[in-house]
């Protein structure tokens, strides 16, 4: 899977320049590295934009010690972004640790992930996928329209929580 972007900050007058990435997902479980690395960025910048109620709610919930399907995303030989897949009930996967380094967003890679958890869900059998992001996560919010996610009444652990929405997606 490749990117390219237009124009390039290298571009000449008259000459068009493309610069092209490939990224690459690879399946793996939360004892990788990387991803370990990426969900310490992720749980930080959660506690930024969420301050306290991260700590006392949020935090709970994000726990990674044992999540057996993880996509991470390589930018060569860099991981930029990570997203994970946990049973919730039967056919119900919940979308877990989505997250993409700042300075890689905006290129695909959130959705390329967020496809690729999907694919693996249903290979594994799952017919839907849930999840919850907050309020205070817009970038996360649009990902999730785009994808074809629609907003559901908040479910389980988050019925009730005012900063929390929830989705859903019904996987084919």
């Amino acid at each position: 899977m490749g990117f390219c972007f237009t124009p390039s900050p290298l571009e000449r007058v008259g000459e068009r320049l493309y610069i092209c990435h490939m990224i690459t997902l690879t399946r793996t479980n939360s004892s990788n590295a990387d991803y370990q690395t990426l969900v310490v960025d992720l749980d930080k910048d959660l506690a930024i934009r969420d301050g306290e109620i991260y700590r006392e709610f949020y935090a709970q919930y994000n726990k990674s010690d044992d999540i057996k399907h993880v996509v991470v995303a390589y930018n060569g030989d860099e991981a930029v972004g990570i997203g994970a897949i946990k049973h919730y009930e039967e056919g119900v996967v919940e979308v877990k640790r989505m997250y993409v380094l700042p300075a890689h967003r905006g290129k695909g890679i959130a959705a390329m992930v967020l496809n690729d958890l999907e694919q693996w869900a249903t290979e594994l059998g799952y017919s839907k996928a849930i999840l919850e992001t907050g309020k205070k996560m817009p970038e996360a919010i649009a990902l999730y329209g785009k994808n074809n996610y629609a907003i559901t009444p908040n479910y389980g652990q988050y019925a009730g929580m005012p900063d929390s929405v929830c989705f859903e997606k019904v996987l084919v």
